[in-house]
């Protein structure tokens, strides 16, 4: 992997911690943010050392949202004719794509935030599994103040998570939601004093997170993003057949045994990959 300028990357204890850092910029969303967050993402998918990702970051803020020059010089958004139109809808799938590796990446995504996450950062922690806030925290979906829609994820996963008419009101009038509302609504797992004891309970659920079996997380991820797009009788019959295709007798009797003897259990790995033009 390349030298990363927006993040610090590590990887102990099968725990990867990615951290937004640049707080001189409040973090913002700008074209090398982009680029790098892909391919960050797409090699913890790919490898197998990482058993749950946290993201946090630096300064006051967590993210000011998207850099003012993703929409000036540095992308094109030409409104002047319907070739032009199509070219921003396919510009925006790439921005969407990357967000949605969060979603999908093989391991669960744990988010710990202080201050301000707004704009496309609310867009970026909806793709997340579990949020942790600070008591300083507070969301915003800024696009309605500058003139636009939320594009890349807000408006399609925010009402996963929060009921429609509050995700309305704040799309509508662009309002900052405090921690405590959105720990009310369901936004966030838990509302901690400040930003080191956010990324503290964070750290203690991946922890525990990474004890487990991780062809179970795997499957438990599968099957809950399952459950959430479909019919409860449509997913009771995915559930039966992701089980018969990952059970696994040795996990649960290493489980077990650990639990009898007080040790940590040891788990297999799930297996790196490789893309088809890795192969030959």
């Amino acid at each position: 992997m390349n030298k990363l300028t927006c993040f610090e990357l590590s990887i102990q204890d099968h725990i990867a911690h990615l951290v937004l850092n640049r707080p001189q910029a409040l973090n913002t969303l700008d074209l090398t943010f982009w680029r790098e967050l892909d391919s960050v993402l797409h090699d913890l998918h790919q490898g197998n050392q990482a058993r749950v990702l946290v993201m946090s970051s630096t300064g006051k803020h967590f993210s000011a949202g998207m850099s003012l020059d993703v929409f000036g010089a540095s992308v094109s958004m030409d409104d002047q004719n319907a070739e032009g139109r199509a070219a921003i809808s396919d510009m925006l799938a790439g921005l969407q794509s990357t967000f949605t590796r969060i979603e999908n990446l093989r391991i669960p995504v744990i988010v710990a935030l202080q201050g301000g996450c707004i704009g496309g950062a609310v867009d970026m922690v909806t793709a997340a599994c579990l949020r942790y806030a600070s008591s300083d925290a507070f969301f915003c979906i800024q696009e309605i103040n500058i003139g636009m829609v939320a594009d890349v994820g807000t408006l399609q996963r925010l009402p996963k998570l929060m009921p429609m008419a509050v995700v309305k009101e704040l799309a509508y009038t662009g309002r900052r939601m405090g921690a405590d509302k959105a720990l009310q609504y369901g936004l966030v797992n838990e509302v901690l004093p400040d930003a080191v004891s956010a990324l503290a309970a964070a750290m203690q659920t991946a922890k525990e997170i990474a004890s487990k079996p991780p062809v179970a997380i795997w499957g438990t991820k599968q099957v809950l993003h399952y459950a959430r797009d479909h019919s409860t009788e449509d997913s009771l019959r995915h559930m039966g057949w992701l089980q018969g295709a990952i059970w696994s007798n040795a996990n649960v009797r290493e489980a077990i045994s650990a639990m009898q003897q007080k040790r940590e259990a040891n788990f297999a790995p799930l297996p790196p990959l490789k893309g088809f033009r890795e192969f030959g």
